[in-house]
């Protein structure tokens, strides 16, 4: 059986490839709000970060967001994606660390 072809995403921030199940996607709705998107499959324009915080503060600070969701992103929800981010940050690892598990 051949193996499967992963996904791989650039995060906006550090320009690194990743697989896209170990990068958080922040997406751009239809109704133009802009939040996280852990299950990776919500409707609208998607730009994928690295589970860092510290991958988090670059992309706020080149407003790389702005640029990957062709929105202007304010900074109340930079703020406000960036306390989602934090408290997402447990959970995000927890599920990785449980994918990893499962493929060996």
């Amino acid at each position: 059986m051949r193996a499967r072809k992963v996904p791989l995403r650039k995060c906006v921030a550090c320009q690194e490839m990743k697989p896209k199940k170990e990068l958080i996607r922040v997406v751009r709705t239809p109704d133009e709000q802009v939040l996280i998107d852990l299950t990776g499959k919500k409707a609208g324009r998607g730009a994928y970060l690295c589970g860092k915080v510290s991958c988090f503060k670059l992309a706020k600070k080149s407003r790389a967001l702005d640029r990957a969701l062709k929105q202007t992103v304010g900074n109340e929800i930079y703020d406000q994606l960036e306390q989602d981010f934090i408290s997402v940050e447990e959970q995000f690892l927890a599920n990785k660390e449980l994918i990893s598990d499962e493929d060996e």
